[in-house]
C-alpha cells in the first residue's frame, strides 16, 4: 500500500528520530513541504542521561518524550512508528515492515548506531550495551537482581560466591563506561548503605576495563589523567591496557601484561563499541555509497550520497567530514552535537535545492567535551566564546554538566523533574527509581 500526499508539496521522508532526525524536522517547520517521520518507537531518548535510568537514577519518562507530542504543533509532520526494511532509490520510495510505500521526493536517513562487539556476538547475552530504554532496564535488573541474590545467600556461603555477585564490570572507558562505573560505585556505597542484612554494600567492587592507555582517550591528555585518577578516588578499579578476550555468564577474562586473569562477576556492562544501524547496508545497496569500516555511510561535503543528491545521510550511521575553508576536512565524532548539527544542515540543503541551489558543505562546530564521574566529580573541555578553549575539573565541572545536561532535555516537565530528582538524589544519596520487573534474563 503506498501512502499518497499532495504533488504541489515536496514530500520529505525522515528515518529516525533521534538528535539528528528530531532537529532536521525542527529546521523544517516552517517550509512548503510535507514531512513523514519514521521511528520504531514512539518516542524520541536523551540518550546522554540513559545510563542514569540504567543506575536508577532517573525513570524512563524523565529522559524520553513521545514523538508525536513533541510534533503536536508542527502541522507539516505526520509521524509513523514502524520500521524501515528497504529503500528504492530510483523509485524515490522507502519500504516499511507493515507493507506500506512512502514515496519520497527528499530522502534523510537519520537510523543512527548500535553496540559492536568486534565479531564477538555471543557476547551481548551476557554484557548488554547501552542504546535504548529496553537495555537500560536489562542492566538495572541484572544489577539490582545481583544484589538481591547475594541477600538470598545462606551466612556460610563461600565467600568467592557472593564476592561474583557483588562485582560489576563496565567494559570501555570511554564517557558512557566512565560515568556508569561511577554511579555503580555510588549505588553500593550510598544507596544500598544499610539496606541489606548478609553483606556490606559498601564492599562491592566495580571494574572499568580500558583497551587503550588511558579512559576517556578523546579527551586531552590531562583530563584522562583527572578522570582516571577521580574514578579511583571514588573506588573504581581502572584497568587500562587490559584487553577482554572473553564473556560468559560467570564473568570476563582479561589479557593484562601478558598474563591471563579471570574476573568472576555477575553483572557486565559493554561501552566499548559503536556500529553504524544495519540500515546503513540498506541504503548502500540502494544507492550504490560506500561504507566505512563501521558500517556508516560515507557522505559527500554536503551529506548527501553520490549520484542521489536527494538522499542525506547525518548522525552516527554517517562517515561525515567537517569542511573549514582552507583547513584539511576533519572527521565528525559521534557525539549529539555533531549529529543535531547535521540534522539541520540537511533540512537547509533541502531548502537551497527547493529554491534550486546547489547544497553546502557541512561545518561542525565543536563546543566540547564532558564526562560525569560521580558526585561532584566531572571532566569539562569546552570552548568559550571571547576566552577560548577551557578545560576544567571536579565540582565546577559537575555543576556545568548538570547545568548543560537539564538546558538540553527535551521538554519544561522533563528539565524539573530531572531537577528535582537530581537533588534530593544529592542531598539523600537515594535513588528511588529502584523497580525491577519482569522475568530473570541474566
Amino acid at each position: 500500500m503506498t501512502i499518497q500526499t499532495p504533488a504541489a508539496r515536496a514530500r520529505v521522508v525522515i528515518i529516525g528520530c533521534g538528535f539528528g532526525g528530531l532537529e532536521a524536522t525542527k529546521a523544517l517547520r516552517h517550509a512548503d513541504v510535507d514531512i513523514t517521520v519514521v521511528d520504531k518507537h514512539n518516542h524520541h531518548l536523551f540518550q546522554p542521561l540513559l545510563y542514569q535510568v540504567a543506575t536508577a537514577g532517573l525513570t524512563a519518562p524523565a529522559i524520553a518524550e513521545p514523538i508525536r507530542r513533541i510534533f503536536r504543533k508542527q502541522r507539516n509532520v505526520t509521524v509513523l512508528m514502524a520500521e524501515v526494511t528497504g529503500v528504492d532509490a530510483r523509485a524515490r520510495s522507502v519500504f516499511l515492515n507493515d507493507g506500506q510505500v512512502l514515496p519520497y521526493d527528499h530522502l534523510i536517513v537519520a537510523a543512527g548506531a548500535t553496540h559492536s562487539y568486534f565479531g564477538h556476538d555471543d557476547w551481548a547475552d551476557h554484557a548488554p550495551g547501552l542504546k535504548t530504554l529496553e537495555d537500560a532496564f536489562v542492566i538495572r535488573r541484572r544489577l539490582l537482581m545481583a544484589y538481591e541474590a547475594a541477600e538470598r545467600l545462606p551466612p556460610d556461603a563461600p565467600a568467592p560466591q557472593r564476592d561474583a555477585l557483588l562485582t560489576s564490570v563496565v567494559i570501555g572507558g570511554g564517557p558512557t563506561g566512565v560515568e556508569m562505573a561511577g554511579t555503580m560505585v555510588e549505588i553500593a556505597r550510598h544507596t544500598l548503605k544499610g539496606e541489606f542484612r548478609r553483606f556490606q554494600s559498601h564492599k562491592a567492587r566495580v571494574l572499568l576495563i580500558e583497551g587503550g592507555q588511558r579512559v576517556l582517550g578523546n579527551y586531552p591528555q590531562a583530563l584522562s589523567e583527572s578522570a582516571k585518577q577521580q574514578l579511583e578516588k571514588i573506588g573504581v578499579e581502572v584497568r587500562i591496557g587490559a584487553r577482554v578476550t572473553q564473556i560468559d555468564e560467570q564473568g570476563v577474562t582479561l589479557q593484562e601484561g601478558g598474563q591471563t586473569q579471570r574476573i568472576a562477576a555477575a553483572t557486565v556492562v559493554w561501552a566499548a563499541g559503536v556500529a553504524a544501524s544495519p540500515l546503513g547496508k540498506v541504503v548502500a545497496a540502494a544507492t550504490g555509497a560506500e561504507l566505512d569500516r563501521a558500517g556508516r555511510v560515507q557522505v559527500l561535503p554536503d551529506l548527501s550520497l553520490p549520484g542521489h543528491p536527494e538522499i542525506s545521510v547525518v548522525g552516527d550511521l554517517a562517515a561525515a567530514k567537517s569542511h573549514v575553508p582552507g583547513q584539511e576536512p576533519t572527521p565528525v565524532p559521534g557525539v549529539s552535537p555533531g549529529a543535531k548539527q547535521m540534522g539541520r544542515t540537511a533540512a537547509a540543503n533541502i531548502l537551497r535545492r527547493l529554491r534550486g541551489e546547489v547544497g553546502l558543505p557541512f561545518r561542525y562546530v565543536n563546543y566540547g567535551d564532558l564526562a560525569t564521574i560521580g558526585r561532584k566529580a566531572a571532566v569539562a573541555d569546552v570552548g568559550v566564546p571571547l576566552l577560548g578553549q577551557l578545560r576544567f575539573t571536579g565540582f565546577p565541572a559537575w555543576l556545568f554538566w548538570l547545568f548543560i545536561h537539564v538546558f538540553f532535555l527535551i521538554g519544561f516537565r522533563n528539565r524539573l523533574v530531572v531537577m528535582i530528582d537530581w537533588a534530593w538524589s544529592y542531598w539523600t544519596f537515594e535513588r528511588h527509581a529502584r523497580i525491577v520487573v519482569g522475568k530473570d534474563d541474566s
